[in-house]
């Protein structure tokens, strides 16, 4: 049964006003004064403004999936991880998937498609992270990393994923549920 109608603008909130509480390249916040569709009044609201982000499910030609390993600060931990990134002005979702592959892990090519969008936090954060599957990638390049990038790429058999999922090793939200619909939908 596919619902294609239900995410809408039902209800929508009015803002009031607006006001910027910090603006730098990797976190803005504002704070909203919005009037919900019964009247009343939500006069401390805060969001997050974020640009979208990509992530990639990259298959190579041999069927081995590519994974990166990367500490993660906040968390304190080093995880498995898709190749993602953030998607540049100018770009499309599809370039930034194809462009952070290739800068973390030097692989390119395949097939693409989009897989799905995901908002990562819809109540706080503005916004979305676009996952892509690409079958039969190929190393064509080294790694290009931005100059705080610190990342392992590694190629990993499906089933080693599919475990990492069972077992609640890949953290990160945003990569598991569409790692999950590719076991779902294709393995």
């Amino acid at each position: 049964m596919k619902s294609s109608r239900s995410i809408n603008e039902e209800r929508k909130w009015k803002i009031l006003s607006s006001e910027y509480l910090i603006r730098r390249p990797w976190l803005t916040a504002r704070r909203d004064v919005a009037e919900l569709p019964d009247g009343r009044i939500n006069d401390e609201y805060y969001v997050l403004e974020y640009p979208d982000w990509v992530n990639v499910i990259a298959i190579t030609e041999e069927g081995d999936m590519v994974l990166e390993r990367q500490y993660r600060h906040a968390l304190g931990k080093t995880c498995y991880e898709l190749p993602c990134g953030v998607i540049e002005a100018g770009e499309t979702p599809l370039e930034a998937a194809k462009r952070e592959l290739l800068e973390e892990t030097g692989y390119a090519g395949g097939e693409w498609r989009e897989w799905m969008v995901l908002s990562p936090n819809p109540a706080t954060s503005t916004n979305l992270t676009h996952s892509f599957l690409a079958t039969g990638v190929r190393k064509v390049d080294g790694q290009h990393l931005d100059a705080t990038e610190d990342i392992e790429v590694h190629l990993k058999r499906p089933e080693f994923v599919r475990d990492l999922l069972a077992d609640n090793q890949i953290l990160q939200a945003l990569m598991a549920a569409p790692l999950w619909k590719y076991f779902y939908d294709l393995a």
